[in-house]
């Protein structure tokens, strides 16, 4: 067992408490990561409120980024040192969604109260999203284990493990919008922004982001928004049919856990479109819909999770994209905090303000 400073939840509702827990050494298939960069992302911030459940105490945290600090035995492909992404994709390879190709909904369950983490007295310490990475260290599967290029950043890096993939994919992957149509972006917080470059990536002809904030709106247009609405507007549907000229959206991207966002998405939609719930609300919130304008306007709507990425397909894509200069990294992080400074760094995550808080461990 090694003793590591982790950010404990022992209350939902209540800030974190630093403290030194036990991590067990990694098993067979597991590897050992040094973390140096970890964001907070709005999915870590539900589980500490309880919106989604959970045991307790956890240590939450899955947006990271390390080097290979050690490996069990049976895993190939890595070696110490190496620079590598930690994500919450854990894939037993197996079951039917694996074998798929869709790893992100893979069905074998895990037991996050029996996984690495546990506190000083031997007590259960759950590990939060499968990773726990608000801590120096983190054991994770080896399926959740990306290598990255050493060139770079650590705090830049970390983002690719879920606000990047979740936003690009879920635009290029889920709903493989092609060259000349029209996207709607809902919310322009750091997975946002992230489906808006996946929209210009695609080739996307306009790209309108909606936010209640005028200066996201401005920086959407850095990440390659054409267009911005304020979702303050009374009616904001009817701009983009101004923008659009009556054609509306072929894709709705709702990128926020807000139900009057979910709600409203529709009236963004042009004949034969279809929205995608990309944001996470809280368990139990529900939204209503009218499944006669579906039917009629032959619409639909899908959610993604973590953008249907492939770690091993995605991942040297997106770095080489971010080599090109063509997928912006660096922009996104908009604070950098000590893991002592993490409630600091959550408040004003929830303040809205933030692209992406990033906790940096060197």
């Amino acid at each position: 067992m090694t003793k590591i400073k982790a950010a404990v939840c022992h209350e939902f509702g209540a800030p974190l408490s630093i403290e030194e827990v036990e991590l067990r050494a990694p098993q067979a298939g597991e590897v050992e990561v040094d973390l140096e960069a970890c964001a907070i992302c709005f999915s870590d911030i539900s589980y500490l409120d309880g919106g989604w459940g959970g045991d307790l105490p956890a240590v939450y945290g899955h947006e990271a980024a390390g080097r290979v600090a050690a490996l069990g035995a049976g895993v190939t492909g890595l070696s110490i040192g190496d620079a590598v992404l930690v994500t919450l994709i854990r894939s037993c390879a197996t079951c039917t969604p694996c074998a798929s190709g869709v790893p992100t909904q893979c069905a074998t369950p895990y037991d996050r109260m029996a996984g690495p983490l546990s506190m000083p007295d031997g007590s259960a310490l759950e590990h939060g999203l499968a990773c726990g990475a608000f801590a120096e260290r983190a054991v994770v599967d080896q399926s959740q284990i990306a290598r990255i290029p050493d060139t770079i950043p650590m705090d830049a890096a970390s983002l690719l493990s879920c606000g990047v993939v979740t936003g690009v994919g879920a635009v290029v992957n889920t709903a493989k919008v092609r060259p000349g149509q029209t996207v709607v972006v809902i919310g322009a917080g750091g997975v946002g922004l992230n489906a808006i470059q996946g929209a210009a990536i695609s080739g996307a002809a306009r790209i309108i982001a909606i936010d209640m904030v005028p200066e996201k709106l401005e920086a959407a247009k850095e990440f390659g928004a054409t267009d911005g609405v304020l979702a303050t507007d009374p009616k904001p549907w009817k701009k983009v049919a101004e923008i659009t000229g009556g054609r509306m959206a072929d894709a709705v991207m709702v990128t926020v856990g807000s139900i009057p966002a979910f709600e409203s998405a529709p009236r963004f939609l042009g004949s034969g479109g279809n929205m995608y719930l990309v944001g996470m609300p809280h368990s139990g919130d529900k939204a209503t819909y009218e499944p006669v304008i579906f039917g009629a306007m032959a619409q639909g709507m899908k959610g993604t999770k973590m953008g249907d990425v492939v770690l091993k397909r995605d991942i040297p894509w997106l770095v080489d994209l971010y080599g090109q200069g063509r997928l912006k990294l660096d922009e996104l992080v908009s604070g950098r905090w000590r893991l002592d400074q993490i409630n600091e760094a959550i408040a004003d995550t929830r303040s809205g303000a933030a692209r992406r808080n990033v906790i940096v461990f060197k």
